[in-house]
């Protein structure tokens, strides 16, 4: 029977602690949340929503997380990170985390946000889902594509108006 070695499992740990720490400066937005309760069917759901998100969900004990986060200074972090949690790190987009994540919650009260990270800075659950409440991505580039074209369509009707009051008058 092979012997475990304790500089080996110290050795995994520290990838561990240097794996989530490199998470932790990379990602946009990271949300901490408490998962007891849901069911393994559940947790595959949302684990599968955020993936398709771009966002990555992972359970780590949280003495290894404490030590990431005392490793890049979000030490604030550490208070979220007691019981059984899950974190999702998001490096792309800053709000498909939050709003993921709280939309299950409201389908899953067993979900229980509890805080995260917002672009370096430590915030809690209520940042967490008024951040999650803002529109998308997708949906403020078609808010901003609606002001810029509506210019532009109020003067092709004005243009319309003009020419057809012209024909009526020459006719």
């Amino acid at each position: 029977m092979a012997e475990i070695r304790p500089t080996v499992i110290r050795e995994e740990k520290a990838q561990v602690i240097s794996e989530i720490a490199t998470k932790l400066r990379e990602s946009q937005t990271t949300v901490v949340a408490d998962y007891r309760g849901l069911t393994v069917a559940q947790v595959t759901e949302l684990r599968k929503q955020l993936r398709e998100a771009g966002v990555e969900f992972k359970v780590y004990k949280n003495t290894l997380a404490r030590l990431a986060t005392a490793q890049e200074n979000l030490s604030d972090l550490d208070q979220y990170l007691l019981g059984p949690n899950v974190i999702a790190f998001s490096k792309d987009d800053v709000i498909a985390p939050a709003k993921i994540i709280a939309d299950f919650a409201k389908k899953n009260e067993a979900l229980e946000i509890k805080g995260g990270v917002i672009e370096g800075k430590v915030v809690g659950d209520a940042e967490i889902k008024a951040l999650a409440a803002l529109p998308s991505r997708e949906g403020l580039l078609s808010m901003l594509l609606s002001v810029l074209q509506a210019p532009v369509r109020n003067f092709a009707l004005a243009v319309k108006a003009v020419s057809e009051q012209k024909e009526g008058q020459g006719a």
